[in-house]
């Protein structure tokens, strides 16, 4: 069995390429250049964050439902028991499950998201600045 390249040692390859290749391009096509280096940014985060931040996801709500399951058993179940009433946002751990999972998310799509409650200004206080 090949075990080099490996997926990550591929993004990364093709990564180096278009940041080689984007200044001699037209504005067009450097900017096209860029989307796909941000899109292999996240293929890439994925292969080294997901399998964590799915089992954390899974574990989250298998806590929250009180049964074990897959990440997509789980989240079916969640959909189904907030549409039936059975959980709202007054249930226990709900929001904190919710919260977390959305992060771990972010934090692979769009790390330099910054949360308001972690440090970035909400618009409130950047008024105050003017």
């Amino acid at each position: 069995m090949t075990t080099h390249p490996t997926a990550g040692e591929l993004v990364a390859a093709v990564s180096a390429f278009l940041e080689r290749l984007t200044p001699t391009l037209a504005p067009r096509e450097a900017f096209m250049a860029r989307v796909a280096q941000n899109a292999l940014g996240i293929v890439w985060r994925e292969l080294a964050q997901g399998p964590t931040a799915e089992a954390a996801a899974a574990a989250r709500l298998s806590d929250l439902l009180g049964r074990e399951g897959s990440l997509e058993a789980l989240t079916s179940d969640l959909c189904r028991a907030l549409r039936d009433g059975e959980l709202d946002a007054a249930s226990p751990g709900l929001l904190e499950a919710l919260k977390a999972n959305t992060l771990a998310q972010l934090a692979i799509d769009q790390p330099d998201y910054r949360w308001r409650a972690e440090g970035a200004p909400t618009r409130s206080s950047a008024q105050e600045s003017t």
